[in-house]
């Protein structure tokens, strides 16, 4: 098989089954994507990981398709880490690096976190630490007006019917207000609203948001919220983000938090889609981060 062809996989754990594309042979490189999106948003890394002698993975994540909804309703970032862990064990393949956008971002601060030796390297983009995040970006005025959909997503009932609207036009509003002038590919943003439009997969999506907005989410101590993630990081920020402000960004990603180091970037000209809308600059930076911290290279 060419290294660019893609594979789809299929992860069972527990009841729950996950599916994701893969491309290339060599170190595993698990991509995790955010909302709204699917595991389509790393359409642009796989052929460009695979090309460059890594296997990449784009997983589909709980509840982002029928057959990974679970009946306990639980996506809590450990929940989510826990399946992020679950794959890794499938895979047998000893430490991977890890990538996240958005949601993705979360969970892989949470899951690097909770079992740093199963990483060689954390990037992440456009969500900075979770815990900071939760615990002082949205006490920040320019962030909190920013994130006013996470307290609408706490709305039940209505705020699902109001995403659906019109053909999903919320979505769509999204994508434009948190991508400034970016025009997506044809039928990128149509396949992401047939994800959400699967039987249960739109309330599962702002299942996320419930449960970060959980009464035990937000009291959490200071101490629990700035939890080290012991592993070397690349934090990626769009410019022009109109979901995380960049300068929130930069601000919320504290070096005592990252023992094994991280860096920062901001992709210039960028929204928050930065991989989807500047794979020229993301993906030499995400290969030149992968490459020093790869075993066969």
């Amino acid at each position: 098989m060419a290294s660019t062809d893609t594979e789809h996989l299929s992860f069972e754990r527990g009841a729950l089954t996950f599916s994701a594309q893969a491309m290339g042979d060599g170190p595993v490189v698990l991509c995790l994507h955010g909302f709204p999106d699917n595991a389509g948003s790393y359409r642009y890394q796989l052929p460009a990981l695979a090309g460059a002698g890594y296997r990449a993975i784009s997983l589909t994540l709980r509840g982002y398709e029928p057959s990974s909804i679970p009946a306990d309703g639980d996506y809590t970032m450990e929940a989510i880490a826990t399946d992020i862990l679950g794959v890794i064990d499938s895979l047998d393949t000893g430490p991977v690096h890890l990538v996240g956008h958005d949601w993705g971002a979360a969970v892989a601060y949470v899951a690097a976190a909770g079992a740093p030796e199963r990483f060689d390297s954390l990037t992440v983009m456009a969500v900075p630490h979770a815990g900071r995040f939760a615990r002082e970006g949205l006490r920040l005025p320019k962030q909190l007006r920013l994130s006013w959909y996470m307290g609408f997503f706490n709305v039940p009932w209505l705020s699902d019917w109001v995403v659906q609207r019109q053909g999903y036009a919320f979505i769509r509003k999204l994508w434009r207000d948190w991508s400034p002038g970016w025009q997506p590919d044809h039928g990128a943003l149509d396949a992401v609203i047939q994800t959400l439009s699967q039987p249960g997969v739109l309330s599962a999506a702002l299942g996320y948001y419930r449960a970060a907005l959980s009464v035990k989410a937000l009291l959490v101590s200071a101490e629990e919220a700035h939890y080290p993630v012991p592993v070397p990081t690349l934090a990626l920020s769009g410019e022009r983000d109109g979901c995380i402000a960049s300068d929130v960004f930069e601000r919320l990603t504290v070096a005592d938090d990252f023992p094994q180091g991280v860096r920062f970037h901001r992709v210039s000209g960028a929204g928050h889609f930065l991989h989807q809308e500047k794979p020229e600059v993301v993906n030499p930076l995400l290969l030149d981060w992968l490459n020093q911290y790869s075993h066969h290279r």
